[in-house]
């Protein structure tokens, strides 16, 4: 079964949300740009997949942080009356799944990051650890390009395309590059967001201090990132693999930000298996001090 509706939060806002299938919820915060590559877990499970506050098509409100993310994502919780709630997150969201565990441990179930931001903003990772290939230089001095020759284009064109130059920065193979439809620049809280981010949400993570806050997250945690990664560090994957108590890494060799477009058989197989109760095949538990140290910038 797909739906769609809101839901209002403590203090007014309005989150939009999409469903899709049947079966145990699992919450995908800022998830509908993913529910079509995500299909076949709604085969087992009902996906919740919904915009935060400043996003898609929720409400664009005068605050928002990651605090008030978190918060937000105890609402969803609530609308839907999930005793222990399980969580994807990718990228940003797999940050915030985690903050929300250490914030929220008796309601968290199961947690699957992909690809998340580094556990410390900031924070530098050896050549090995990273993917500095040069892409990504290249990708932005093309869109200094494309708004320096700006013309007649309205708002929504120029967004267009920008992302249509973007998409080979989040997979290995640039062929894959269309399969990335993450703009929506038909919304205006899209168009918008790079302000948003800059202004609200990154000040608010780099005031975050998660090694001091990691030991409350007891909830399993199966972290999936990509070695050739050029938006979140592997070493990050491999920082919040350590430092979790209860905390396994799926490597994805030579897959980008997307790795489940790079390799969808492991990334979705180990989905599914780990939110059906089980560490998936190749989960490896990070000792700390060892591989990767958290990285204190």
């Amino acid at each position: 079964m797909n739906s769609e509706n809101f839901i209002t939060t403590n203090d007014g806002a309005r989150l939009y949300f999409e469903t899709r299938g049947s079966g145990p919820m699992v919450v995908i915060p800022n998830g509908s740009i993913y529910l079509d590559d995500f299909e076949v877990l709604a085969e087992e499970r009902t996906l919740v997949a919904y915009d935060p506050r400043n996003r898609g098509r929720s409400d664009a409100t005068n605050d928002g942080d990651i605090g008030r993310d978190v918060e937000d994502l105890e609402s969803v919780r609530r609308y839907f009356d999930i005793g222990q709630m399980d969580l994807v997150g990718h990228s940003y969201a797999g940050l915030l799944a985690a903050l929300y565990g250490m914030r929220y441990p008796g309601c968290a179930g199961r947690i699957v990051q992909i690809g998340p931001m580094e556990p410390v903003a900031g924070g530098q990772y050896a050549p090995e650890l990273s993917n500095n290939d040069g892409l990504a230089g290249q990708l932005f001095a093309r869109l200094g390009q494309l708004y320096q020759a700006r013309t007649t284009e309205t708002d929504e064109e120029i967004c267009r395309q920008a992302w249509a130059i973007l998409g080979a920065l989040y997979v290995a193979d640039p062929k894959d590059a269309g399969r990335i439809h993450w703009g929506r620049c038909e919304l205006a809280n899209e168009r918008g967001f790079m302000m948003y981010w800059t202004r609200r949400m990154m000040p608010s993570i780099q005031s975050l201090r998660l090694p001091d806050e990691a030991s409350k997250l007891t909830a399993p945690v199966l972290t999936i990132h990509g070695t050739k990664d050029r938006n979140a560090a592997y070493g990050a994957g491999r920082d919040w693999a350590a430092m979790l108590p209860d905390a396994r890494l799926v490597t994805v060799e030579g897959a980008a930000h997307a790795p489940w477009i790079d390799a969808p058989q492991k990334v979705l197989g180990a989905m599914r298996t780990f939110l059906a109760g089980s560490w998936p095949e190749g989960a490896e538990k990070v000792e700390a001090g060892i591989r990767t140290p958290i990285n204190k910038g």
